[in-house]
């Protein structure tokens, strides 16, 4: 049950950021579903290879700005999610880098709002 309420969470997030960024393109709520399923499986399976590769490649310096890396890879794997499905598109690595933000920023306070500690 716990999975499900984070995959409407997540939908919701994608759905959202997708009407307030006008370079983040999502065709309907419908869609917005599949891409945080997509978005989700990718995050699972690349998210800590990727972390590691940061952490890796600047030294250690990825796990003291932990936040600023995990944002960077979740527009990564935005980018990634928009190149395997037409119903995601972004205009750019900006775009997803907003993208990634506002999704994070609405996933959390939903995550604190399903849990009622708001």
């Amino acid at each position: 049950m716990s999975l499900l309420l984070s995959w409407l969470i997540l939908s919701l997030a994608v759905w959202l950021t997708a009407a307030v960024l006008p370079g983040f393109h999502v065709k309907s709520f419908g869609s917005a579903v599949l891409v945080a399923a997509i978005f989700g499986v990718l995050n699972f399976l690349l998210g800590w290879l990727l972390f590691a590769i940061f952490a890796v490649a600047t030294l250690g310096l990825a796990w003291l700005l932990a936040f600023i890396t995990r944002w960077i890879i979740d527009a990564i794997v935005l980018k990634l999610t928009d190149s395997l499905t037409d119903h995601l598109t972004i205009d750019g690595f900006g775009w997803a880098l907003g993208g990634a933000l506002m999704m994070s920023a609405i996933g959390t306070i939903g995550e604190l709002l399903l849990r009622g500690i708001l």
